[in-house]
């Protein structure tokens, strides 16, 4: 993890011993931008709002309307606090809504019940990207907040302008069902696109075993545990919401989130998968290093190999002795490097008869097309 990444955290945990309820508040945190949708069966609004106190007029309006107001940033505590006492929040409710990093969960109060839930996004580059969401769901409300602007929900929202499906004509705990499940849905194309990043690195790394492609599985492998802290407890969070007790959540609505809950079972599946699949790319990269090491190796014993008789020859015609019996031959010269050569020549032909020579690959190569035929 960055120092910079290890900063932007310590800076929004509050102090050991700080008073509960403590808002940290990020001085680069984007400004909050609150947008409205109001809507029942025959109608629907859409606004952003200049300020927090337009809300009261979505609140106490006289008709069974369901509203979702949006905070997308959470960079001005004045705004937060003023819809905290807005919508009655808790003070550790809006304190866990800022200083983000929670863990998900669902927390039950006396008119609302807040959930925490964690939406991973992939980046255009390609890098995996999460934030928290907080929601807060009452009896004809739901309040979200995120951390940053954008976020996965535009197809609830279309839903909500062109009546598509239930959301329309169902309460505000078919909406909260809604967002959750669009939420935890995104992870199946971050954990398929994860999945094809591994494929490409299985090739990579036994084509070319490089630190480079260690970096990469190494990333991959915190990505992945990423993935996992945030959909293993919103797994949790969700089989709560099927088991309140509240009353906020009608019996139907419990029924779609228990299919929720089976999508983000599927999704740690496939997650646990994806990370014994890196695991194995690591033992894969270490058996590539290791193969590529016997490959010179073996270059290097056989071109020993080959020079140690001639080394040999060479050190006994280099012996100082004046009574020897080649030394005043007249093809004594001649003859050795005939012997020598002879004698390299019979080991290399004796190693490649043996197939030691040849490549690991090229023996593997040899052998699978002998498979075929």
């Amino acid at each position: 993890m960055s120092k910079l990444r290890a900063r932007r955290r310590k800076d929004r945990r509050p102090a050991p011993g700080a008073v509960p309820g403590t808002l940290m508040v990020p001085a680069d945190a984007p400004k909050p931008v609150i947008r409205v949708m109001d809507f029942s069966p025959g109608h629907v609004s859409e606004k952003t709002l200049a300020s927090a106190r337009e809300v009261v007029e979505y609140l106490t309006d006289a008709t069974s309307s369901v509203t979702w107001v949006d905070v997308q940033g959470l960079g001005e505590r004045e705004v937060l606090e003023e819809l905290a006492q807005i919508f009655r929040l808790h003070r550790l409710a809006l304190a866990d809504v800022v200083n983000v990093l929670q863990r998900p969960k669902v927390e039950s109060y006396a008119e609302h019940l807040f959930v925490i839930a964690r939406m991973a996004m992939l980046t255009p580059s390609g890098e995996l990207s999460a934030e928290q969401l907080s929601l807060f769901l009452g009896r004809n409300f739901v309040l979200t907040f995120q951390e940053t602007y954008g976020d996965c929900l535009d197809p609830v929202r279309e839903r909500i302008r062109t009546g598509t499906g239930l959301v329309r004509g169902s309460g505000a705990d078919y909406l909260a069902y809604a967002i959750l499940d669009a939420i935890t849905d995104q992870y199946f194309p971050v954990v398929e696109a994860l999945g094809d990043r591994i494929e490409n690195l299985e090739d990579q790394v036994l084509r070319s075993p490089t630190p480079q492609a260690l970096r990469k599985v190494y990333e991959l492998k915190r990505e992945l545990l990423s993935v996992r802290r945030g959909i293993w407890p919103q797994r949790d969070a969700i089989n709560a919401l099927v088991r309140d007790e509240s009353g906020l959540i009608g019996r139907e609505v419990q029924v779609y989130l228990r299919d929720c809950y089976d999508h983000a079972v599927q999704i740690i599946d496939v997650t646990e998968t994806l990370r014994e699949l890196t695991t194995g790319l690591l033992d894969v990269y270490l058996s590539a290093v290791a193969n590529r090491t016997n490959e010179v190796m073996k270059v290097l014993t056989v071109v020993t190999t080959v020079f140690i008789p001639l080394t040999f020859l060479a050190g006994v015609y280099g012996m100082n002795f004046d009574v020897m019996p080649e030394l005043k031959w007249r093809y004594g010269y001649l003859a050795i490097w005939v012997v020598m050569a002879a004698i390299g020549a019979g080991l290399l032909v004796c190693f490649a008869r043996r197939g030691w020579l040849r490549s690991q690959a090229f023996l593997e190569g040899k052998k699978d097309g002998e498979a075929k035929r």
